[in-house]
């Protein structure tokens, strides 16, 4: 089951945080159809958020048709966000792992690896749409 995890900093609202949790949950495999999401009490409790902050975010999954909420039973996964690379992920994310370790031991902090994977991702974008371009 997900554990929910809270970024004070963020400029992303709680609820979205939430949403974007379960959508990386689903593309990596942590959830899948059928699986059901953990109830809005507990939540809210082990958040210390509103519990319509909860159920706004669970609102926004069945919206996008990726839950649906049974009354008096749970919000249940109705679809999974997992690509045909889900099998290939085990491999990458132990290579990454690695790479994590040795970032830490060079001193980047986790601000710095997600500004360093975010622009590498940017550049390495641009350089593909180049290669693409007709001469």
């Amino acid at each position: 089951m997900i554990e929910f995890v809270l970024d004070a900093r963020s400029k992303v609202n709680t609820y979205m945080q939430l949403v974007q949790q379960v959508k990386q949950a689903l593309r990596v495999g942590l959830l899948a159809p059928g699986d059901q999401l953990p109830k809005v009490r507990d939540v809210a409790q082990s958040l210390a958020i509103n519990p319509n902050t909860v159920l706004k975010a669970y609102r926004e999954l069945e919206i996008e048709g990726l839950a649906e909420g049974r009354p008096g039973v749970g919000t249940f996964v109705t679809r999974t966000l997992a690509g045909d690379s889900l099998a290939n992920q085990a491999d990458l994310r132990a290579e990454l792992l690695d790479w994590l370790r040795r970032a830490q031991a060079a001193g980047l902090s986790d601000e710095d690896v997600t500004a360093l994977v975010d622009t590498t991702i940017r550049a390495a974008r641009q350089a593909d749409a180049l290669q693409a371009e007709p001469a």
